[in-house]
């Protein structure tokens, strides 16, 4: 079997499960069955492709037997092999996560005549954007995943899920807007879109507009990856969803947009023209939102700015320009990916054990939800930057690579990443101290240093019943802190692929001659 013959799997299979599921709207248990079986094998095969390539050479696939670039290309390198498979690993404990929700809730939070197929029609969004050889279906795998993703974030037709929604839709237009005439200017100006043949045709374009175009579509990814300060939109967005919604939203669509910018700064412009720029962005970045997260007190809302701010990791590691600064991101993303998504899943579980995500309002939950404690800690810890855990790794390693750049810049950012860390902890901390370590007789009339200055979700919802939380939801974050723990664990071979991801990445010509391996001949 030709092992190319995978790529496109990722991609079929959600999308066949999603007409799937559409079809059995009236047997959920089937749906389920069929959602959950789909995404463990989109699971296998990422893992079969990440061996392949990292073992041997990227797979290209010429969609129709047209060759590039005349026909669609898709691509699955190091990095692409990576991002699928950990996406496939957070799509999958997300789903399980809602299965158990809706088992003990029913159907009003996620409808599963609606929320099985859009979640699968997601998914493929996401794995195209992954795979893409041209920014024309890049532009299509996030309009997939967009467009499904306004279906889930107005689940419940909620007022507050319906004004976040409005939101939520006019700056994700606006960035695709921008993103498809960006790539109508480039195609004016190289005659394709194919991303290996705009790498060797862009030095042919004037310096200015060269960086017309890089800004543009540095803009319209910087939305999408919540950059600030393009990230208003995000805290206002996240926390409204249902809790399964906004894990799969934390983990995975602003990562997306991330890793568009990657493909933008290494293969399209890789030269250094915007690398300061991208260095204060990041910096603005990281402390906007870290200063944004120590000032609220719903869980939701303060782990949305933590998203926002360790945005910034990643945009640092890639203005970096070097080998090594973006091995340091492609390990922080698959790092930030999984363990953001845990706090969001264990969030939902505070939620149920307290009836509110605000720390004003929690109390003694360490007695009443001992596990949920712990499944909130240990994410909390490790995004906090403690060792030696993957948050402590990663920083590490974009410091040092910041650190071998040697200017002031850099070294301005490793001392605002390194107080980041710290004000996330702090952050982290009080909610943990706040919800599980006060005891629940403390809340009521409670003074602290630490819920001063504190602001309170707009319209934030009133205290709910308690309700209990089913062994499914527990065990699917279970899930998720383990395969936390084990990018700790396996952190040496896991960085070895981003470290040579990272090399491939250096220049555009590994990416150019995999999709042209005998030259362009056009």
């Amino acid at each position: 079997m030709n092992p190319s013959a995978l790529v496109p799997l990722v991609v079929m299979l959600p999308l066949l499960a999603a007409a799937s599921t559409l079809i059995l709207g009236k047997r959920p248990q089937l749906q389920r069955a069929v959602a959950v079986v789909a995404l463990a094998a989109v699971l296998v095969v990422g893992a079969v492709m990440l061996v392949i390539v990292d073992d041997s050479a990227p797979l290209v696939v010429e969609v129709g037997g047209w060759q590039a670039p005349f026909g669609i290309v898709l691509v699955v390198d190091r990095l692409s092999a990576l991002m699928v498979v950990v996406s496939a690993i957070v799509l999958l404990a997300v789903l399980v996560f809602s299965v158990g929700q809706g088992l003990a809730d029913g159907d009003h939070e996620t409808p599963v005549s609606i929320y099985f197929p859009t979640y699968l029609i997601l998914a493929a969004g996401v794995f195209t954007a992954f795979v893409a050889g041209d920014l024309f279906n890049l532009y299509v795998g996030f309009e997939i995943l967009l467009v499904s993703s306004y279906v889930l974030i107005t689940l419940g037709g909620t007022e507050a899920r319906i004004r976040a929604g409005i939101t939520y839709i006019v700056v994700s237009l606006l960035s695709s807007l921008l993103f498809l005439a960006s790539i109508a200017m480039i195609y004016g100006a190289v005659g394709t879109v194919n991303l290996a043949q705009i790498s060797l045709r862009m030095a042919e374009i004037p310096t200015d507009v060269q960086v017309v175009l890089h800004v543009m579509l540095l803009t319209a990814f910087g939305i999408k990856a919540a950059v600030f300060p393009l990230s208003f939109w995000l805290p206002d967005s996240y926390p409204t969803a249902p809790a399964p919604v906004t894990a799969v939203f934390a983990g995975l669509l602003t990562k997306v947009g991330v890793y568009a910018i990657i493909r933008t700064e290494t293969v399209i412009f890789p030269g250094p023209e915007l690398n300061t720029a991208l260095m204060i962005l990041a910096l603005l970045t990281m402390v906007v939102g870290v200063l944004g997260a120590v000032a609220q007190a719903d869980i939701k809302r303060l782990l949305s700015f933590t998203l926002v701010s360790h945005i910034g990791y990643m945009i640092l590691g890639v203005s970096l320009g070097t080998a090594a600064g973006t091995a340091a991101a492609i390990y922080y993303i698959v790092h930030h990916i999984v363990v953001q998504t845990t706090l969001f899943l264990a969030a939902g579980l505070i939620e149920r054990a307290g009836g509110s995500t605000s720390i004003t309002r929690l109390g003694g939950l360490l007695k009443a939800a001992p596990v949920v404690a712990v499944l909130f800690l240990v994410p909390a810890l490790n995004l906090g930057g403690i060792p030696p855990f993957s948050g402590f790794i990663g920083k590490l390693a974009l410091f040092e690579a910041s650190a071998t750049q040697g200017t002031p810049l850099a070294y301005l950012l490793i001392g605002a990443g390194a107080a980041v860390s710290l004000l996330t902890l702090y952050a982290l901390i009080r909610v943990w101290n706040m919800a599980f370590w006060r005891s629940s007789g403390e809340v009521a009339g409670y003074d602290s240093t630490l819920l001063r200055n504190v602001s309170e979700a707009p319209n934030a919802p009133v205290m709910q019943e308690t309700r209990t939380t089913p062994r499914l939801m527990v065990a699917a974050t279970a899930g998720m802190v383990v395969v936390s723990l084990a990018l700790t664990v396996f952190a040496g071979p896991l960085y070895g692929i981003a470290a040579r991801a990272g090399a491939n990445l250096e220049g555009p010509s590994f990416y150019v001659d995999t999709v042209f391996p005998g030259g362009d001949d056009e």
